[in-house]
């Protein structure tokens, strides 16, 4: 239970992190953009920052889900990704990232790209744990010999 709990504080930490990350990033391509006249207001900065964290706690909580060994890989990343998606969503709904002046296809183009971004981390997350269980089960295997 307490390595449990570790593993959690561990990803949402992480989650938490890259989503800061990403949004630093995006609001530089903004600014530059925008040629040093992006202006927030109406807290909506705070609001973005909340946004974060939100989105961070979304996709780090269900990474619990991957210490269920009863439940099939595909069934663990649906429910991890879904719960993800489903509320990063609804936060870019909520600070105004999606919706508002997008069209219906813009909202399509933006929704395709956050699926993406957020599939292309899990890919990388997925490899590094496979590789770090490779190169364990390796050592045991050259133990045993």
């Amino acid at each position: 239970m307490k390595e449990m709990k570790k593993d959690l504080l561990k990803s949402v930490f992480i989650s938490i992190g890259m989503a800061m990350a990403i949004f630093c990033l995006v609001g530089i391509v903004f600014d530059i953009g925008y040629h040093g006249n992006f202006s927030l207001e109406h807290y909506r900065f705070t609001k973005m920052v909340v946004g974060c964290v939100i989105i961070g706690l979304g996709f780090g909580v269900p990474t619990v889900v991957y210490g269920k060994d009863s439940l099939p890989m595909p069934v663990r990343v649906l429910i991890h990704m879904g719960i993800g998606c489903v509320v990063y969503t609804i936060v870019a709904y909520a600070v105004g990232w999606i919706g508002g002046s997008a069209t219906i296809g813009q909202g399509i183009i933006i929704a395709a790209i956050q699926l993406g971004v957020a599939f292309v981390i899990w890919f990388l997350f997925m490899r590094y744990y496979r590789n770090e269980a490779k190169k364990m089960n390796d050592k045991i295997q050259a133990m045993k010999q």
